[in-house]
């Protein structure tokens, strides 16, 4: 399901993101990028797809150990800066490339790894895109989906999404991993096996690369700092004198397509 409103937000919101979101500490992680790789367990000759591409670190990551990697992303100034990054990594096996990511511009079976990263909560019909990526991907290939998730708590999970959305306009819904793992089975893949971490930062960080609505930024502030006393959010938060920190929960969730 596509909404033009909704992909007008999600332009909107990356286009001004792109510079900050691509350089922020938790997102180019080394770590965390090299657990992604290590759980699509990939060999020389894989061809990697990245969807939702972003600024093109997950593709880069996978670059040094597969024959190719193709990042596909609707933003056009979050692929400027994924080119920018191989360009200075001197990578000549990626390529990217602009389209919707609900309606692939591949062949059936055209990619032994499929990935996604910090995607799915901005998707009104996640279960359709993840339907694309296995479309795309090969029988045995590799489906590997990377996102944060709510709690199984509804009440908490109910506060946390309404957070992001007031962060992020563009922001959907972040699933519970009950429900993330649940996509798996929907769209005829075997359960995933799952990895995790945290995505750690401070607040003054997280604003820094969001663009939320005029005054919405101290209600976020407020936000977490009732949720470092009551748990409202479902995550962890903590105040450490004038600094808000947080860790949010993410899933590295890997399953082999059928034969």
């Amino acid at each position: 399901m596509t909404d033009p409103k909704h992909q007008d937000l999600i332009l909107d919101q990356f286009t001004r993101q792109a510079a900050v979101f691509s350089t922020a500490p938790a997102i180019t992680d080394e770590d965390a990028l090299r657990m992604i790789v290590e759980a699509a367990r990939p060999a020389p000759g894989d061809r990697m797809l990245d969807v939702a591409c972003g600024p093109g670190l997950v593709v880069c990551a996978f670059s040094q150990r597969v024959r190719e990697a193709t990042g596909i992303d609707m933003t056009p100034a979050m692929l400027e800066r994924a080119r920018r990054l191989a360009a200075e990594k001197g990578l000549a096996n990626v390529a990217w490339q602009h389209g919707d990511v609900h309606s692939l511009p591949y062949d059936d079976a055209s990619f032994t790894i499929v990935t996604t990263r910090f995607s799915f909560h901005h998707f009104l019909d996640p279960a359709a895109v993840l339907q694309e990526m296995v479309r795309v991907c090969a029988p045995r290939g590799r489906i590997v989906v990377v996102d944060d998730y709510a709690s199984e708590d509804p009440a908490k999970a109910a506060a946390f999404n309404r957070l992001e959305k007031l962060r992020d306009p563009s922001h959907s819904r972040c699933l519970t991993l009950s429900e993330l793992k649940g996509l798996f089975g929907a769209v005829g893949l075997p359960g995933p096996d799952a990895t995790f971490y945290e995505l750690r930062g401070d607040v003054e960080g997280l604003l820094a690369r969001s663009f939320p609505n005029p005054g919405d930024d101290l209600k976020i502030i407020e936000i977490f700092k009732a949720s470092a006393a009551d748990d409202r959010l479902g995550v962890p938060v903590r105040i450490d004198v004038d600094r808000i920190h947080y860790a949010y929960p993410v899933a590295i969730l890997t399953a082999t397509r059928p034969a």
